[in-house]
Parts: structure tokens; C-alpha cells; sequence
């Protein structure tokens, strides 16, 4: 084990994606944390969150056109700025060879950013299809129009979409849905506080206002027929918290049965309209809400239907057309559900759009990772990732709730984790996509038809398990139960989160609690669910199961109670998956710590000991300051808790953040011993 660490200390200081300091310092304070960002007037023990970040939170302004500021966006800033510096190089060449990704990335930006031809134009661009929209004279054709949503850009309140199948991860499934809410849960249009009820205020203006646009008379009577469709839709939609339960989101019916489990609804034509040949069975992940939903669309009348479709794709086209147009949306879309004051650069726009996952991702992507990430530093992010696997196993090892039977099985899928680093071996092909200068309607057509032709041509293949689900420069990480994989992208292996000169302690509490985290999730209350082969199954006792579910319980009693504002609180259960994620994640991470150190002490920095700074650092990764607006719709709708209780949540539940920070029973985080919780 000695060995294989020090090999570890030898590859973190070889590799890394960014330049070495000459003086070999860390980019953050002496060690790698910001201490002053600190507010020490608080203790530790009433609110860690304010000790690690309080100043930092005080002085920090968020600019008008940001929702909400921390690591994370820090870090996407960057990656935008970069990205944009590659795209405005490719703006200068002559050269490019027509039909090469760099032409496709230039003249797309290049056609986004144009805003004089797009306030020519105005609404003109959408005119073909609204005119298809207006043409809809019968049920079998607004069926058609429902299946072509994804490639229109509009809504539908049925749809499907071809995903991998959870209990055969060698094949690929049709899933069937619900959707068609313009707002964002089911909660925004039932729930009688004052808040919601102004939000619906103005969303009822923000549909006159969309439908005006395509010169609809009328237009408030008609936006009003269109809130109340939507309302009667989003009563039969599932509570999110529901929406997670794997179990009971997996129903498999035959195709040629949906006519009579689900009737009244054409679905042989709505997948031909999508460019689907159905296969013989289906997942039907919502089927209570079905049914109900199909009764809606045939009571409802097809002119209400047109003014749904219509201004659905005028809602979703607006940032793509005109500035009017464009500033009309934003000011319901960012600044009443959101708190914007102001939208985003222009530019920051274009580089999300062609570099998104609906753009351009992969191509901007590779010319990302060649500029900005050094092949070297996926050997040093392999090494962590098999330290954390190593605390995981030890941590499984010691657990006295958990039977011999379950643990070999958890042994089993934690070997088979896979780690992704930096960037995907294999490149998306976009040799089908046809980009045309000057032309955005056009671009955005020919993307959504390749990533809608994409899905369709997976049914009846094997999954290719080198696919990566996102791009290089996203500053995010991600678990897949079905190829039982950890993903971290390049751009989130930086400062805060990782740096090669930082004190270890510093890259254990911050990135290697991520890569806990992100371990976490193939144990947690739906991860648990599939076992090594990513097969979704039930692998556990049920004494084991029943000693996890009370664990789990007690967590989202704890989180239930914490309110970010008054009258808005966590939903424990809605986060659940990502609060054991933080929690077991931190666990696997301290573990690996302590392994890193050998048996030795760890050096005092600055006064701070190796303990103080392992918890400082996971609280520097989540510092983070919200609009009121945002932080009520990351409460509503969000899977994650709110960053301060990503901070304050797990770490109460640790006995070494206590003794660490001498934390008492007269501090408001305390906990007494029997009522944390440690489950990984």
C-alpha cells in the first residue's frame, strides 16, 4: 500500500491538465483553500457553510444575468471563455475545409450570432411550421404532430424516446412517457401560494405575448384554454420524488397491447410520425397517468390543440429568433421563474448553443481537450479513483448493518466500477449534419433531425459502452447504472476540485469527495438497484434492504428540515439519491485520506490540521449564492439539496468533522451519536 501511494504523490505530480506553477504553488491561498473567504466569527459547529464561505458569500454580487454563482460556475466560465477563444480563431481562418467539424462550428456560431439577419427576419423562419400546425384538421393529425415534437421543437403530452434498458443493459428500449407542462413541475400550476399563482399570472401573459407574435387574434382568451389544458395535464403527472423510484417506473407491456391497456390513442402512428418502428414490448414509465391524459387529448378541440402547438414552438424558437422576440421570452423564462435581470452575453449564448449536447459538443469538445487537457493527467485521476475504490471496499468491509451475503455481491459491482476520464476514446461522427452559412433555423433543423435520428437507429443494436453522455468541457460528473460507469469530464479537474500542487488533504475532501459522490450513487437508494453488470435487480437480503431503508429514512427526516427560505423546504426524499451521494461520497473520501497518510500525522498548515482542511475543502468545492427565484426552483424541482446543505447535511452525520472542529452538543449542528447517520 505504501508503494502504490507514494506512486500515487510520483503521478499527481507528473500529470496535470494545466500548466505547473513555476514555484510549484497551488492556485488557491498557501495549500489549496481560499481561507479568507472564512468567516471565523462563526463557529464551526452552528453553521459550517458560514464558517468556510461566509465572507466570500457577503461580498460576492451576483451579475444581473446569473441565477446563481459558485464553483461550478467558476469553473464554466472558463470553459466558456476557452471555448469561445477556439471558436473566434476558427471566425479568422480561410481555410477550413468544407464539411470538417471546424467549418461547422464556425459558420453555426457564426449564424447564431448574427442578430442583424435574425431581427430581419423576425418570426419568418417558423412560419413553415406553424403553417403545418395551422393546417392540423384531424385527430390522426394532431397524433402526427405529437410525434414529430422532438424534431419540431415543439411539446407533446405523450411521447416516447429510445434509452438502454435497465434490466438488459446489452439492449436498448421504447420508452413512453408523459410530458407537455410549459412550466417547469406539476407543483407550478397547482400550488395556491401567493408565488405560484403569480407565476401563472404571467405565464398567462407570456402565452398571449408568444401567440401575438405569429399575429393570433384573440390572444389572451386563447392563452387562457391553453393554461387550463395544461393544468388538467399536470394534475396527472407523477410527484418527482415518485419519478425516481426505478421500481415503479419500469412497466413493460407489448406493443401490440397498447391499444387495449392504454386506448383511444394511435400510437402505431405517433411513432411512425417519429421515424420509430415499434419493437415488440415498451416501457410505459408513468402508467396511471396514461390513460387519464389520452381522455384530454380527444376531449380536447383541435383549435386549442393548434394554440398549444403554436406557441410551444414559439416559446422554444425564441432565443432563436429576433430580439424582440427573444427579450419577450426571456422576460418571463429568466426573469420571473428565474430572478435574471439581464440575459446572458451574446456570445456566452452562442458557445452554449454549438457547444451544447444538442450542438456541436463533441466536435468543440476534441478541440477542447487537444488545447486543455493533457492525455497525462488521465493517469493521475485513475490513480485517485482506484484509491477511493480501495476506502469504498474497506468502508463495505467494516460495515456492521450489512450481511456477508450482500456484501459479496456490493464487492462484486464495485470492481466492475469503470472509470471515464478527461475525454471519450471515440469522437460523435457528425459527417451527416449539413451546416449552413448563415442559415441558423436551418442548422438547428439539421441537428435536431441527426440527434432524432441518432436515438431512433439505437433500437435493435447493442449499446456501445465507450459513449460518453457528456461533453469535455462540461464542468460536471455523472454515475450510469446501466453500464455501472463513473464519468468525470475534463474541465472539472481543476482548482477548486483538483490541483496538483495542493495540499492532499485539500484534493481528498474536495475531488475525491466527488469521485465518492459519484461512486455513491451506484449505492444509493436507486444505484442499489442494479447490480455489477448494471442489470436493475434486487441483489440484497431483505434484512440487509430493510437496515438500509431505515438509514435512508433517517436522512430524509434530517434534510426535510432544512428551509433555504422561509415556507421552502429540502425535499428529503426528491434528494435522496445525491444526499447519499454527499454523504457516502465524504466517507470514501476521508477513508482514502487517512490511507494516503499511512499511519503518519498530518503536517499543520496555517494552523489547520489535516481534518480541518480535508472538510474545508469539500466546502470550498460547494460555495454557492442563489436568487431567491432559483433557489425556490431548486427546491421544487431540483434532485440536489441546496449547496449550504450539501455542506451542512453530511458533515454533521461524521464523527471526524466533530472531533475535528471540537464540535459540542450547544452547537446548532450537532447531532447526538445515535441519530447520525453513516450508511457507506
Amino acid at each position: 500500500m505504501k508503494k502504490h501511494l507514494l506512486s500515487l504523490s510520483l503521478a499527481l505530480a507528473l500529470a496535470s491538465p494545466f500548466a505547473l506553477a513555476a514555484d510549484g504553488k497551488p492556485q488557491l491561498g498557501s495549500f489549496g483553500i481560499e481561507l479568507s473567504n472564512r468567516d471565523t466569527r462563526v463557529r464551526p459547529g452552528d453553521d459550517f457553510n458560514r464558517y468556510a464561505n461566509g465572507t466570500w458569500f457577503d461580498n460576492y454580487q451576483l451579475k444581473d444575468y446569473e441565477t446563481r454563482f459558485g464553483s461550478f460556475n467558476q469553473l464554466s466560465d472558463q470553459a466558456e471563455l476557452q471555448v469561445k477563444a477556439i471558436i473566434e480563431e476558427l471566425l479568422a481562418r480561410k481555410d477550413l475545409t468544407p464539411g470538417s467539424n471546424e467549418q461547422k462550428i464556425r459558420d453555426f456560431y457564426a449564424s447564431y450570432m448574427d442578430t442583424a439577419a435574425r431581427d430581419a427576419a423576425g418570426i419568418k423562419p417558423l412560419m413553415p411550421l406553424l403553417e403545418r400546425i395551422a393546417a392540423i384538421d384531424s385527430r390522426p393529425r394532431l397524433v402526427e404532430a405529437f410525434g414529430r415534437a422532438g424534431r419540431d421543437g415543439t411539446r407533446s403530452p405523450l411521447g416516447g424516446g429510445v434509452g438502454l434498458d435497465r434490466k438488459d443493459p446489452d439492449n436498448y428500449q421504447l420508452g413512453i412517457g408523459v410530458g407537455g407542462l410549459g412550466l417547469p413541475d406539476k407543483d407550478f400550476y397547482l400550488n395556491p401560494e401567493p408565488r405560484f399563482v403569480l407565476i401563472r399570472q404571467k405565464y398567462l401573459e407570456h402565452i398571449a405575448t408568444m401567440l401575438g407574435f405569429a399575429g393570433v387574434p384573440d390572444a389572451t382568451a386563447r392563452a387562457q384554454r391553453i393554461l387550463e389544458l395544461e393544468t388538467a395535464i399536470a394534475k396527472h403527472h407523477w410527484d418527482r420524488a415518485e419519478l425516481r423510484d426505478r421500481d415503479k417506473t419500469y412497466n413493460l407491456y407489448a406493443f401490440a397491447d397498447l391499444d387495449k391497456e392504454f386506448p383511444g390513442y394511435d400510437w402505431r402512428a405517433h411513432f411512425s410520425a417519429q421515424g420509430i418502428v415499434p419493437p415488440e414490448t415498451v416501457n410505459v414509465s408513468t402508467p396511471s397517468a396514461v390513460s387519464p391524459i389520452i381522455g384530454i387529448i380527444n376531449e380536447t378541440p383541435l383549435e386549442v390543440w393548434r394554440d398549444y402547438l403554436a406557441f410551444h414552438a414559439i416559446d422554444n424558437h425564441a432565443p432563436l429568433l429576433s430580439t424582440e422576440i427573444d427579450q419577450a421570452a426571456f422576460a418571463f423564462r429568466g426573469t420571473v421563474l428565474s430572478g435574471q435581470q439581464a440575459q446572458r452575453e451574446l456570445w456566452k449564448r452562442g458557445v452554449a448553443l454549438v457547444g451544447g449536447g444538442g450542438g456541436l459538443g463533441d466536435a468543440v469538445g476534441q478541440l477542447y481537450v487537444a488545447r486543455h487537457f493533457r492525455p497525462e493527467a488521465k493517469a493521475a485521476m485513475d490513480v485517485l479513483v482506484e484509491n477511493l475504490r480501495k476506502a469504498l471496499r474497506q468502508n463495505i468491509e467494516n460495515l456492521d448493518w450489512m450481511g456477508p451475503e450482500t456484501k459479496a455481491e456490493a464487492f462484486k459491482k464495485l470492481e466492475s466500477f469503470r472509470p471515464k476520464i478527461g475525454y471519450p476514446d471515440k469522437w460523435r461522427d457528425y459527417s451527416a449534419v449539413t451546416i449552413v452559412p448563415g442559415d441558423l433555423m436551418a442548422n438547428v433543423l439539421a441537428l435536431r433531425e441527426y440527434y432524432v435520428n441518432d436515438q431512433n437507429r439505437r433500437l435493435g443494436t447493442r449499446p456501445d459502452r465507450d459513449e460518453w453522455f457528456m461533453t469535455p468541457h462540461t464542468v460536471n460528473a455523472y454515475y450510469n447504472a446501466v453500464f455501472n460507469e463513473i464519468v468525470f469530464p475534463a474541465a472539472i479537474l481543476q482548482p477548486p476540485f483538483f490541483d496538483v500542487n495542493a495540499d492532499p488533504a485539500v484534493n481528498y475532501g474536495a475531488i475525491g469527495g466527488v469521485i465518492g459522490h459519484e461512486m455513491g450513487h451506484g449505492f444509493d437508494d436507486q444505484g442499489s438497484k442494479s447490480d455489477w453488470r448494471g442489470v436493475q435487480r434486487n441483489w440484497w437480503t431483505d434484512e440487509d434492504r430493510a437496515r438500509f431503508e431505515a438509514r435512508t429514512k433517517a436522512l430524509v427526516a434530517q434534510y426535510n428540515q432544512f428551509c433555504p427560505l422561509e415556507g421552502y423546504c429540502v425535499n428529503g426524499q426528491l434528494a435522496l439519491g445525491e444526499n447519499i451521494g454527499d454523504l457516502g461520497g465524504l466517507s470514501m473520501a476521508w477513508t482514502a485520506y487517512q490511507l494516503s497518510l499511512d499511519g503518519k500525522e498530518a503536517p499543520v498548515l496555517e494552523g489547520l490540521t489535516g481534518a480541518q482542511r480535508f472538510f474545508l475543502a469539500w466546502a470550498q468545492i460547494w460555495k454557492s449564492k442563489y436568487r431567491d427565484e432559483a433557489m425556490i426552483n431548486q427546491v421544487k424541482v431540483g434532485p440536489h439539496s441546496p449547496p449550504q446543505f450539501r455542506i451542512n447535511g453530511p458533515l454533521r452525520n461524521l464523527d471526524e468533522w466533530y472531533e475535528a472542529f471540537d464540535v459540542q452538543p450547544t452547537d446548532k449542528l450537532y447531532l447526538p451519536p445515535e441519530e447520525r447517520v453513516r450508511i457507506w
